[in-house]
C-alpha cells in the first residue's frame, strides 16, 4: 500500500510539472484562442516573456511557451497561432531546423496564424541569401547595418491599419519601441502583403547605418499564406507601455477573429508622446546606470531610474528586478513604481514577494499600488 501511495504521489507531481507550462486555467476553455510563443535558442528571453505577457491582456486567449522539441512532437496541432519573438532571426532559423521550419509552413498554410516580431519578421521574410522561411512577401535590405539603433520610433497608420487598430485612428502619429528591426521592401516575384503602418523615424546613428533608410518603410505588414495569415512587425509593441495590446490584436487578425476591445489600463497610446532615438552618448549614460545599480548610493539609483524611465530604456528591464530587494526603502519604492509604469507584468511575482518582506509603511503603499496597476491590465 505504501508503494502504491508513492506511485500515485509521484504521478501527480509529474502531471503538475507537465502542466506548469500549460495555458492558464482561468482561460482554458474550448473557445479560447490558443497561442504558442517560440522559446528557442536565438530568441531573446526578455522578448519571449514580454510576448507571453502581452497575450495575457486578451481574456479570450491562452498562451504557453513552445520549444523545438514541442514543435517536432506535434504541439502545433493543438494551437491556433504562434508568435516568433525578437532576438536573432537566423539563430532561430538554425534552432528550428528544416523539419520544424516545414511544420511551421504547413501549420500556417492549413489555416494557422503567425506573428513575427522584429527577428520573427526577419524569419518570415523573403530575403535573398538570408536564413528565412520566405513566407511574408517582404525583403529585408541593408542587413549589413542591422545594428542601426533603437528607441521609441514613430509610425503612422494606413487606412487598413486604422481599421485594425481603431483605438489609434484619431492620432496623427504613434510611438512604439524599435530595436534594430528589418527594413522591408517588396520582395520580387513573391507574395503580396498589406501595409498597416509606415515607419516615420530615421534610425541610423548607433550602427553608423545610412540615413533615410528606415523612414517611409513598412512598419506593420500582413499577408495570406495558404489558408492562414502572417502578421509581421518590425518593432516591439509588446515592450511598449500602453501599446502591448497590439500583439493580441495582431493574433486575432491572423485568425480572422473578432477584434475585441481591451480595458483602458492596457490601451494607453498617448502616455509616450514623442520620438526618442538613442544616440551613442545616451548609450553611455544607459550603461552607467547599470554600474550605479551595482555600486551607487540610493539617491544615485533613484536618479538612474528616473532617467531610464524617461528615455524608455530597453536594457533596464533586465537590471531592475533585484532592486525590489535593495537595502534602501526609497529605492524599493521607486523601482516598484518604475516596474508598474513600464508594465513589466512579468515581475508581478517579485512585487508580491517584496511586499511580504517589506517593513517600511510608505514602501508598502507603493508596492501595493504597483501590484494593483499591473493586475488591472
Amino acid at each position: 500500500m505504501r508503494h502504491l501511495f508513492f506511485i500515485v504521489f509521484a504521478f501527480s507531481m509529474v502531471c503538475y510539472s507537465c502542466s506548469s507550462n500549460a495555458p492558464h486555467a482561468s482561460n482554458a476553455d474550448e473557445t479560447a484562442i490558443k497561442v504558442g510563443v517560440f522559446d528557442g535558442h536565438g530568441g531573446a528571453q526578455t522578448c519571449v516573456w514580454e510576448a507571453v505577457e502581452s497575450i495575457k491582456i486578451d481574456k479570450g486567449m491562452v498562451v504557453k511557451r513552445i520549444t523545438t522539441s514541442d514543435i517536432a512532437n506535434g504541439c502545433l496541432d493543438s494551437l491556433d497561432a504562434i508568435i516568433i519573438p525578437g532576438g536573432g532571426g537566423s539563430r532561430q532559423y538554425l534552432n528550428l531546423g528544416h523539419g520544424n521550419q516545414q511544420r511551421i509552413r504547413s501549420f500556417v498554410a492549413q489555416g494557422g496564424g503567425a506573428v513575427g516580431i522584429c527577428a520573427g519578421a526577419y524569419l518570415f521574410s523573403n530575403t535573398p541569401n538570408y536564413a528565412c522561411l520566405a513566407m511574408n512577401g517582404a525583403q529585408a535590405i541593408d542587413i549589413e547595418h542591422d545594428n542601426r539603433g533603437h528607441g521609441l520610433a514613430k509610425f503612422t497608420l494606413t487606412d487598413e491599419g486604422k481599421n485594425l487598430f481603431p483605438e489609434l485612428a484619431s492620432l496623427d502619429t504613434n510611438f512604439v519601441v524599435y530595436y534594430e528591426g528589418p527594413v522591408f521592401i517588396d520582395a520580387p516575384d513573391s507574395l503580396t502583403y498589406t501595409s498597416f503602418a509606415t515607419m516615420e523615424s530615421d534610425v541610423h546613428e548607433e550602427g553608423n547605418a545610412p540615413s533615410n533608410m528606415t523612414n517611409a518603410k513598412p512598419f506593420f505588414i500582413g499577408n495570406r499564406y495558404g489558408k492562414g495569415r502572417i502578421f509581421s512587425s518590425i518593432a516591439h509593441p509588446e515592450a511598449t507601455p500602453g501599446m502591448r495590446w497590439l500583439i493580441p490584436r495582431m493574433v486575432r487578425w491572423t485568425l480572422n477573429k473578432e477584434l475585441v476591445g481591451y480595458n483602458q489600463n492596457a490601451v494607453r497610446p498617448t502616455i509616450l508622446g514623442k520620438e526618442i532615438l538613442f544616440s551613442k552618448e545616451m548609450l553611455k549614460r544607459e550603461s552607467k546606470c547599470y554600474s550605479t545599480f551595482l555600486y551607487g548610493s540610493p539617491e544615485e539609483k533613484v536618479e538612474a531610474l528616473n532617467w531610464l524611465e524617461t528615455n524608455v530604456s530597453w536594457d533596464a528591464k533586465r537590471w531592475v528586478q533585484g532592486l525590489l530587494y535593495d537595502s534602501s526603502a526609497v529605492v524599493r519604492a521607486r523601482v516598484a513604481e518604475y516596474i508598474s509604469n513600464s508594465e513589466f507584468t512579468h515581475y508581478l511575482p517579485d512585487l508580491r514577494a517584496a511586499l511580504k518582506q517589506e517593513i517600511n509603511e510608505n514602501t508598502k503603499i507603493k508596492l501595493k499600488s504597483s501590484i494593483q496597476i499591473l493586475e488591472g491590465i
